[in-house]
C-alpha cells in the first residue's frame, strides 16, 4: 500500500469533520435524492440512548457538537454538559439533544455529532461509575491514554477529569486544561538502572520538587520488600509507593497491600501512602477503597464503550412523525429531584410541570446558528458533576411521562 498523499496518520483534520467528510456514503446518496428532488423538509431530531448500564449515564461532548453546528442554519436545544440522563425499560427515553434544521443540511453531519457525544459520554460514564465506587477519600488517577487512539488523548482525559478523577497522566491534554499533569514512574525505568534503588534516588535527585514521590514497588521483588527498600532509600521524602501488581502474581490485592501497609508503619513509615494500579475496574476498586490512598485507572476507563445514542428525526415540516418503535414529536424532560417526566413541547403538561417545581433539562444551545450558552470552565464543571453525583447516589430515580 502507499503512503497516504496528504497525512501522516489515519485520522481526520479538523475541517474535514467540519465539512461532513465523515460521514457514511448514504448520507451522500440521501443528500443527492434530496436536491435531485427540490427538498429540503425543515425536520426536529432528537439524540437519546434507550439502554445504558444502572439506566443513567453523564451526557459529554455537547462542546464539541456546538462548534460543528455554529453558524449553521440549526435550532439546537441540549443539557448541561455533564448532566446525569436517565433511561428506563418503557418505550419511553429522554432527549439528551434536539436538533432544528434543514435535513438535507444536517444529514451528513450525523456521524460527527454522534461520535463527540457517544464517546466522550461513555468515557464520562464510566469514570462516573468509578469514581462513585472509590468513595470520596481515594484518589484517582487516569493512566490509560496509552491504549488509546493519540488523537483521542485530550478528549479521553478532559471526559475523565470532569467526571470526577482527581488527575490525569496525559501531557497534551493536562496542557489543553491548564492542570498539571500526574504520574509517578514506569518499570522501564527500573529496569534501565537494573536496580530499584539507585532508580529512585536518581527519580529523587532529577525530578522538580512539586513532584511527589512515589516509588514502584513490584518490579523485581515481592511488593513488602521493594516498600521497605524504597524507605530506607528516600525517607521521610517518600510520599507513597505504587503496587501494579500483573493479575498472575497478585493474589490477594488486599492482603497484599495490608502487608506492605504494616512493614512500613513499624518503620516509621505511617505517613508513605499506598496507590494501586493495573487492570482496575469498579468491582476491584470498591472492594480496596478502604485500604488504599489512590488508584490508577487505566484502559477500563480509557477504552470504556460508547453510549448508543440514536439521531431519529421525530418530526418533518411541523408534523410529528417517527419510524416504528420512536417517538413521534419533540419532546422536553422535566426533572425534580432525579423524578424524569417526558412530555411534548409547549403542552400545557410543560406549563403544569414548571408551576410544580420542575426543571426543564433541554434548555436553548444554539438559536439560529448562533452559540448562546456561555460554557463552563473545566473545574466548574467538574464541580457540577460532583454534586450531582452526591445527589443522585442517595436518590431515587425514575422516567416517566405525562401528556
Amino acid at each position: 500500500m502507499s503512503d497516504l498523499n496528504d497525512r501522516r496518520f489515519w485520522i481526520a483534520k479538523e475541517e474535514e469533520i467540519m465539512q461532513g467528510k465523515t460521514t457514511d456514503v448514504y448520507f451522500l446518496y440521501t443528500k443527492q435524492v434530496l436536491e435531485y428532488a427540490k427538498m429540503n423538509p425543515r425536520v426536529a431530531i432528537e439524540i437519546f440512548a434507550r439502554h445504558v448500564k444502572d439506566n443513567w449515564g453523564i451526557v459529554l461532548g455537547i462542546y464539541e457538537v456546538a462548534k460543528l453546528l455554529e453558524g449553521k442554519d440549526v435550532n439546537v436545544k441540549a443539557m448541561d454538559e455533564g448532566e446525569i440522563f436517565l433511561t428506563s425499560q418503557s418505550p419511553i427515553y429522554e432527549p439528551v439533544m434536539q436538533i432544528e434544521a434543514n435535513y438535507a443540511d444536517i444529514a451528513i453531519l450525523e456521524n460527527p455529532i454522534l461520535g463527540f457525544l457517544c464517546s466522550s459520554s461513555g468515557i464520562a460514564s464510566k469514570a462516573a461509575r468509578i469514581r462513585l465506587a472509590a468513595g470520596d477519600k481515594a484518589v484517582l488517577f487516569s493512566f490509560g491514554t496509552r491504549r488509546a487512539h493519540p488523537a483521542l488523548a485530550p478528549m479521553i482525559e478532559r471526559a475523565i477529569y470532569i467526571a470526577g478523577f482527581d488527575g490525569v497522566s496525559n501531557v497534551l491534554a493536562s496542557d489543553l486544561m491548564h492542570i498539571d499533569a500526574i504520574g509517578t514512574m514506569p518499570h522501564a525505568l527500573i529496569l534501565a538502572f537494573g536496580d530499584q534503588r539507585d532508580a529512585w534516588k536518581a527519580f529523587d535527585a532529577a525530578i522538580p520538587e512539586y513532584v511527589k514521590r512515589i516509588a514502584l514497588i513490584d518490579t523485581l521483588y515481592d511488593e513488602k520488600a521493594e516498600a521497605i527498600m524504597a524507605l530506607e532509600a528516600l525517607g521521610k521524602r517518600l510520599y507513597g509507593v505504587r503496587l501494579d501488581t500483573p493479575s498472575s502474581r497478585r493474589g490477594n490485592m488486599r492482603k497484599i497491600v495490608e502487608e506492605v501497609r504494616w512493614e512500613l508503619s513499624i518503620r516509621d513509615g505511617g505517613h508513605v501512602k499506598v496507590f494501586v494500579s493495573g487492570g482496575l475496574d469498579e468491582q476491584e476498586v470498591a472492594e480496596l477503597r478502604d485500604v488504599v490512598d489512590g488508584f490508577g485507572v487505566g484502559t477500563s476507563v480509557s477504552a470504556s464503550p460508547p453510549i448508543d445514542f440514536s439521531f431519529k428525526i421525530v418530526e418533518v415540516n411541523g408534523k410529528p412523525i417517527a419510524k416504528r418503535g420512536d417517538l413521534a414529536g419533540r419532546k422536553s424532560v422535566y426533572r425534580r429531584g432525579f423524578n424524569d417526566i417526558v412530555t411534548l413541547t409547549d403542552s400545557k403538561v410543560s406549563r403544569y410541570l414548571e408551576e410544580h417545581g420542575y426543571e426543564p433539562l433541554l434548555k436553548d444551545l444554539i438559536v439560529n446558528g448562533k452559540i448562546v450558552r456561555e460554557f463552563k470552565s473545566i473545574e466548574q464543571l467538574r464541580l457540577d458533576v460532583k454534586k450531582r453525583l452526591g445527589e443522585f447516589s442517595k436518590a431515587e430515580h425514575s422516567v416517566s411521562w405525562m401528556l
